[in-house]
């Protein structure tokens, strides 16, 4: 389970109680899908950047919550279907240690401290040390 930031743009001319079960509409998707909400927080109304389906104000909330990846993308494309929202941003919040990409990483050959010229506490074979500096002379 991964850590996820929902936030939610809705329309500005829903009445409290529409803007109340939508927002329950998309929280119980995430429970539904076998997540669990850590903070669900109300922003309130406010001015938009630029017009959004002819509107210059949205209420926004911001929602936490912990989800697989899988579940994440089914209610992301869930909220594409919703009239009331304006907006959605799902967002990765961190990565937990040991993750498949951790252990799929390059290692990083020994050679590229030599190759860049940084100077470390690497110790260069005699052949090796000879074979930088006949590079170097003819260079």
């Amino acid at each position: 389970m991964r850590r996820y930031e929902l936030m939610l743009l809705f329309r500005p001319d829903l009445e409290d109680d529409k803007l109340q079960s939508a927002v329950e509409k998309v929280t119980r998707a995430v429970v539904n899908a076998g997540g669990a909400l850590t903070k669900v927080s109300p922003w309130g109304k406010r001015r938009l950047a630029y017009e959004i389906q002819h509107f210059r104000e949205a209420s926004y909330f911001l929602i936490h919550f912990d989800i697989a990846p899988s579940a994440a993308r089914e209610i992301e494309r869930g909220l594409l279907l919703s009239e009331e929202i304006l907006r959605h941003m799902v967002v990765l919040l961190e990565e937990p240690a040991g993750t498949p990409e951790d252990e799929a990483a390059i290692p990083i050959p020994e050679e590229i401290p030599e190759v860049l010229g940084v100077e470390d506490d690497l110790e260069l074979d005699t052949d090796e040390a000879d074979d930088l500096a006949d590079v170097a002379a003819e260079a």
